[in-house]
């Protein structure tokens, strides 16, 4: 090694180490400021509990704190920050227009999103009258309510269904029509659950008897109104939304959650419990309950998520390290955060920085349509959207048996009958996820940045759900469109192949010059100066079928000629 060399490998190491100090301290003082954060909220919280009888049974409830996320970049409230439609508007860091609605005994505000058109709101000193709402209670087994109506099951409020605490003012009610019809339009959703229940809170003078309650939370609680809560689809707009609405409004660790309305139980709840510290349906409670402070989740329907299907919203994935040096209101690293999250919440590693396995293989998913029971108003059949799924499923199956030596591992995703946990295992180990369009590739959201989707879209379904998906968080996609419902299996083992044989090319190109090195250390100077002039598209063609040894380096002319 020449002098020139050896000054550079000292830099090199010198800069390692440089980097290597950074993210120690970076790391160690965002968990610094979390545990303050924590420390702080819950000493001011506690400073403000109300005396008297009322009962603190919740206090001591275990509350979960915020994982570190690779992808994690800091939400603002500053409006002149975030751009109006911009991707960092759309996904949740436009709720910057602030208006304080309420500030005497209790409080009450809202955050509002011009790019959204939504609103989230918090409030503290507010009562939760779970007799006033009418709605079945919520949480039962699907089985034991079969054929109950989605009318019985969504809140409706009546007057003082949610009180918040105060003195006596002209208006007994918190907000007027023009308040809701400004900052929590319905956005012609017919029933708009929120708004109803923004529209239900009176002011309780603080001085009367009238504001009594049986049970206090003093913890941070969402408040979330469901409508189509058993398909995953919807139901990842209101995790997004619930996850969001902690962050604008700064919670310092992950709240409860309570259901305001009647749904059944779904295997669905099994994430909702473990994104936050704890779930429980407003019937639950006997008596009055009062929360010290109440954040009121957005509808899924007002997640970009939703209104990308039916506008336009050019944003494309990115790395957050990448937004952090070059902020681009064109590029989005939420939903990548949103995704660490989730396998975050089920205890999977997700640290960009730790040792990766050595490589075993390709995982790739297929995720299956299966029949199951929904809800109370389904008859457990799914729509098929892919006539012959298991021809399709043999045929892939037949060509992995077929190539042994590329180490692909076909995982049969039926979805229907596994755990939440192993559904998001399964995605976040896939390095191809194929499927047929339908709510279950909604998984792809949780999906690592170098997976690779193959989605199979019948000429009835052909909506771009995934594909946006894919798009926002920067992944690979591809998409077989089909003439009805029935997929040609040759056509998709023909994708599946091209899929991986480029996936392999590019990883050649990434270790260029490992082919060289083991010809070199196997003494075969002929075979070096051969491989030196095989393209990668050529070397390509033999990546699965070589392994890199000496005696098997020896038969690579061959295999390049045929």
């Amino acid at each position: 090694m020449n002098k020139a060399q050896s000054k550079l490998l000292k830099i090199v190491i010198f800069l390692f180490a440089l980097n290597a100090l950074s993210l120690w301290l970076y790391f160690s003082s965002n968990h610094h400021n979390s545990n303050n954060k924590q420390t702080e909220y819950h000493s001011s919280q506690t400073s403000n509990h109300r005396s008297g009888t009322e009962n603190n049974n919740n206090s001591n409830f275990h509350l979960k704190a915020w994982p570190i996320l690779p992808s994690y970049l800091p939400w603002t409230q500053n409006p002149n920050k975030v751009t109006f439609r911009s991707c960092e508007a759309y996904f949740g860091n436009g709720f910057s227009r602030r208006i304080d609605v309420y500030s005497s005994g209790g409080w009450f505000r809202c955050y509002y999103s011009e790019t959204l058109r939504s609103s989230i709101c918090e409030g503290g000193s507010v009562r939760m009258v779970p007799e006033r709402i009418k709605m079945s209670s919520g949480g039962e087994r699907i089985e034991d309510v079969i054929g109950r109506s989605e009318e019985e099951e969504l809140p409706d409020f009546e007057s003082g269904a949610f009180e918040i605490l105060g003195f006596e003012r002209r208006s007994k009610w918190l907000v007027d029509e023009g308040f809701l019809d400004a900052y929590v339009p319905d956005g012609g959703i017919m029933r708009h659950t929120m708004r109803g229940l923004i529209r239900s809170i009176r002011v309780v003078d603080n001085n009367s008897k009238k504001f009594h309650c049986d049970q206090w939370i003093e913890e941070p609680t969402l408040l979330v109104t469901r409508f189509e809560y058993a398909n995953l689809f919807h139901t990842v707009t209101d995790w997004y939304n619930a996850y969001v609405a902690s962050r604008v409004t700064d919670l310092p660790y992950r709240p409860h959650v309570i259901f305001v309305d009647g749904h059944s139980r779904t295997p669905l709840e099994e994430t909702w419990k473990a994104l936050f510290s704890s779930l429980r349906y407003a019937k639950d409670f006997s008596g009055s309950v009062c929360l010290r402070h109440a954040i009121l989740v957005p509808l899924g329907y007002e997640t970009a998520l939703f209104r990308g299907l039916s506008q336009e919203i050019n944003c494309q994935g990115a790395s957050a390290h990448d937004l952090w040096q070059n902020p681009d209101d064109k590029k989005t690293a939420r939903l990548s955060e949103f995704g660490e999250m989730i396998r975050a919440a089920f205890d999977f590693p997700i640290n960009r920085h730790r040792a990766e396995k050595p490589f075993s293989g390709h995982d790739v998913l297929f995720v299956r349509r299966e029949d199951y029971l929904a809800h109370p108003r389904h008859g457990g059949k799914v729509e098929s959207r892919l006539s012959n799924e298991q021809e399709v499923f043999d045929s892939l199956q037949t060509w992995v048996s077929n190539h042994l030596e590329c180490k692909v591992n076909l995982i049969n995703g039926l979805f229907a009958h596994m755990p939440m946990k192993e559904q998001v295992r399964a995605v976040q180990d896939a390095s191809v996820i194929i499927g047929a369009h339908g709510a279950g590739l909604t998984h792809i959201v949780s999906a690592t940045p170098k997976t690779i989707i193959l989605e199979i879209i019948s000429s009835y379904f052909r909506r771009p759900h995934f594909q946006l998906i894919a798009k926002w968080k920067g992944l690979e996609y591809h998409a077989i469109y089909l003439d009805g419902s029935y997929a040609n299996p040759s056509i998709v083992l023909d994708r599946f192949s091209r899929i991986m044989k480029a996936n392999e090319k590019g990883k050649v190109k990434k270790k260029g010059n490992i082919k060289h090195e083991r010809a070199r250390k196997c003494g075969m100077d002929d075979l070096d100066r051969l491989m030196r002039s095989v393209s990668n598209f050529q070397w390509s063609k033999v990546f699965c079928r070589v392994k890199y040894s000496c005696k098997n380096l020896m038969a690579i002319p061959a295999y390049i000629s045929e």
